[in-house]
């Protein structure tokens, strides 16, 4: 019995092969993110490790995976910090009430980097009046 015999099961066996194809791809993509992000392997490494992943890409995958994968996890996990603390200081530096900009220009003004009436006429635009 073959795929040819029943059109369904053919038309099943393909589905099941392009997502497999899918999957690999996804993982192969993974792995070259995992490769460039690591930090504890050198320059020469990382390109030996991704020639290695260009020639013999099945078999390059899944040795990097069982060579270097139990760290990629982790590795994902440190990015991800990484960004979420650099988009809380981004909106914490961003998103200033209007008492928080007063104070900055307070500051500037006993400095003396702006005049009284700069000071007077940002204040009265921060406030609104």
């Amino acid at each position: 019995m073959t795929g040819a015999s029943f059109p369904l099961l053919s038309v099943f066996l393909e589905m099941l092969f392009f997502f497999i194809f899918i999957m690999w791809l996804v993982i192969l993509f993974q792995v070259v993110v995992d490769l460039f992000r690591s930090h504890d392997l050198s320059g020469g490494m990382k390109a030996l490790w991704f020639l290695f992943l260009v020639l013999l890409p099945y078999l390059g995958v899944f040795i990097y995976l069982i060579a270097r994968g139990s760290k990629m996890h982790e590795r994902q996990v440190g990015a991800a910090k990484q960004q979420e603390q650099q988009m809380a200081n981004y909106i914490r530096e961003v998103a200033m009430t209007p008492a928080d900009e007063v104070a900055k220009l307070h500051d500037l003004l006993t400095k003396g980097a702006i005049t009284e009436a700069e000071f007077a006429a940002a204040k009265a635009k921060i406030i609104g009046q």
